[in-house]
């Protein structure tokens, strides 16, 4: 008997109902990592200091706002496959492959080190998550990721400027 959170609904969308499981599964893996992202963002942002204060504020601010319009984008591209988005604070907490942020992490380059590795690894499953999107013949969520990739690119660019002289 299949649970609320790996069944399937029935939709019109052309895409054969295995594979959309398999995408919806990917999706929530995804979800999990954005919403942690997010959530990291959030406590870089909160809680550092020092004479970069005010930049690296608002540029956690500024990324995170945009890393959670992609928690939107990934979360409705499940349901729209049918699926059920697991996407609580709690879920992504159990669900993600991104280390914790480090407490001790508040020094302006310490925040910096911290979130750039953090976007690094979350950059690198959003590409395999392209690739597996493809596997499927689902061209559509491939371009989602590619979007989101294309956004988490930019702003590892931004933030890890900050770790070169």
């Amino acid at each position: 008997m299949a649970t609320q959170a790996n069944r399937t609904f029935a939709t019109r969308i052309d895409i054969p109902e295995g594979s959309r499981e398999k995408l919806v599964e990917l999706m929530n893996a995804r979800l999990a990592d954005t919403f942690d992202l997010y959530s990291q963002l959030k406590q870089a942002h909160w809680n550092v200091k020092g004479s970069d204060f005010i930049q690296l504020h608002e540029l956690y601010d500024s990324v995170a706002a945009s890393v959670l319009e992609h928690v939107d984008e990934i979360a409705e591209r499940a349901t729209a496959l049918g699926g059920v988005a697991l996407g609580t604070a709690r879920m992504a907490a159990t669900a993600s492959t991104l280390e914790e942020y480090p407490l001790e992490a508040v020094a302006g380059m310490d925040t910096v080190e911290a979130i750039a590795d953090r976007m690094g690894a979350y950059a690198g499953s959003v590409r395999i998550a392209i690739e597996k999107a493809l596997e499927l013949d689902d061209q559509d969520t491939a371009d989602l990721f590619i979007e989101v990739s294309r956004a988490i690119d930019k702003h590892l660019w931004f933030i890890e400027a900050h770790l070169h002289s």
